[in-house]
């Protein structure tokens, strides 16, 4: 068990420190790979239609109103970026079949195709810089993360 003296010792001070400032680097380095893979998916793609595209392809089927919930944007943003993504061909709408109000949006085959090669390419670096790491450590830095995601 850890205790608040071992939370607050200047050892811990000065982890927590580095560990503010590698995550502060990781966060850029992210804002940059996504305007990277947005590029090169299609140079009008904008980083926040990039993300979009993502979390459609990973979730198969979503729509307008679920996507606005999860990213917690304005609907009109989410429309703007989704008649975007449409015009750019990289995503399919069609009425819902259940209530015809909504509309489902998929990934076109072209988009999970391009998406599928960024997915490997992003693997392969990760695994190329992890590769100094043993399991045990990938598992640990696996838990710090999953444990920053819930703050």
């Amino acid at each position: 068990m850890v205790t608040s003296e071992a939370v607050t010792s200047p050892d811990a001070d000065s982890a927590l420190g580095d560990l503010q400032t590698h995550l502060n680097l990781i966060f850029a380095r992210t804002r940059t790979l996504w305007k990277e893979s947005a590029a090169r998916i299609d140079p009008e793609l904008q980083v926040g239609g990039y993300k979009l595209l993502t979390f459609i392809d990973r979730a198969g089927t979503t729509n307008a109103h679920e996507l606005a919930e999860r990213f917690e944007m304005d609907k009109s943003v989410i429309s703007r970026q989704v008649r975007m993504l449409e015009d750019l061909r990289l995503i399919e709408s069609r009425p819902d079949d259940r209530d015809g109000r909504l509309r489902v949006l998929t990934a076109t085959p072209s988009a999970r195709a391009a998406l599928a090669g960024l997915r490997r390419d992003h693997g392969e670096r990760l695994r190329t810089v992890m590769a100094e790491l043993t399991p045990d450590e990938i598992h640990a830095a696996s838990k710090a993360f999953r444990l920053l995601s819930e703050i």
